[in-house]
């Protein structure tokens, strides 16, 4: 069942053990996919690891921690038409690649596959597959299943042409809730995305994360996408939303600071979603708010 179409790339920082199970388990994948690890300047011995115990793996050092950049630098390697993204602590299920290539062949306008997320090891959905699977955007009717807003990245595939085009990951906002600004540009190009629930990733959330700063920066990024594409009246809407909703602590004001000071080049970059991509986005923002999994649809 070797399939070529796919190269997974996983992006990894100081967790050996957790990254090690991840390759063990992509390489018993049927599909055989070409893997490629970017180590966001380990210093757990993690590339020493990765090359003795998987030498078949590309390795990439960057020298130091790119965050969700290391996909960017990744994805410049992949000579597939379709690249999955994976984290350390996750893995695909046997099938789910060549399910998602299928998809991505069969509809030339489709830029992104999103799997069903089990969490291992209990191996239940992740409360936000049922977001997914209920996504109140509309999409055209030919769409294989529900279209979304914005996508997981450690749960899709995507078109490596259309990834490139819209210019990857953003370099600023570096790890955390980043998918929600490519999504959208990938939209604006003319892009779907949508949910295969016939598709499958394990996740089992590694122990070694800091929740602090992934919240810090996922309130910081949203506030940036937001003053980003949105247009001025949603701006404010969501901003104010924010500002209102956000636990009030100094995690939160710290990243309300952190994105403020951003203003000088976030209005250097501006530039507004056509009017048809906003309106999914008001669509997804409202159900967003109204969210049980306590996270974004992306």
């Amino acid at each position: 069942m070797t399939d070529t179409r796919t190269t997974v790339v996983v992006i990894t920082h100081n967790r050996r053990p957790e990254l090690l199970r991840t390759l063990n388990r992509l390489a018993e994948l049927p599909e055989r996919p070409t893997l490629i690890v970017v180590d966001n300047a380990s210093t757990d011995g993690t590339a020493d690891a990765v090359t003795r115990h998987h030498p078949r793996v590309r390795l990439l050092c960057p020298g130091r921690n790119l965050g969700a950049v290391g996909r960017n630098l990744a994805v410049r390697a992949v000579r597939t038409p379709y690249v999955a993204f994976c984290d350390d602590d996750s893995w695909w299920a046997p099938g789910s690649l060549s399910g998602a290539a299928d998809l991505l062949d069969r509809y030339p306008r489709l830029a992104t596959v999103t799997a069903r997320i089990l969490v291992e090891p209990e191996g239940v959905e992740d409360p936000i597959t049922e977001e997914l699977r209920d996504s109140p955007v509309r999409g055209p009717e030919w769409l294989p299943g529900p279209a979304l807003g914005s996508f997981l990245a450690a749960a899709t595939v995507l078109r490596t042409d259309a990834f490139r085009t819209a210019g990857g990951f953003h370099p600023r906002l570096w790890l955390g809730g980043e998918e929600e600004l490519l999504a959208a540009d990938l939209a604006a190009n003319g892009w779907w995305l949508t949910y295969a629930d016939h598709l499958t990733i394990h996740h089992q959330p590694s122990l070694v994360r800091d929740p602090t700063v992934r919240r810090a920066h996922g309130i910081r990024n949203t506030l940036w996408f937001t003053w980003l594409r949105r247009p001025a009246g949603s701006a404010l809407r969501r901003t104010v939303y924010l500002a209102r909703t956000v636990p009030r602590d100094t995690v939160s004001l710290r990243a309300f600071v952190e994105a403020t000071a951003a203003l000088p080049w976030v209005l250097r970059e501006r530039r507004v979603l056509p009017a048809e991509v906003e309106a999914r986005m008001r669509v997804l923002e409202q159900a967003q708010q109204r969210s049980s999994a306590r996270r974004y649809l992306g």
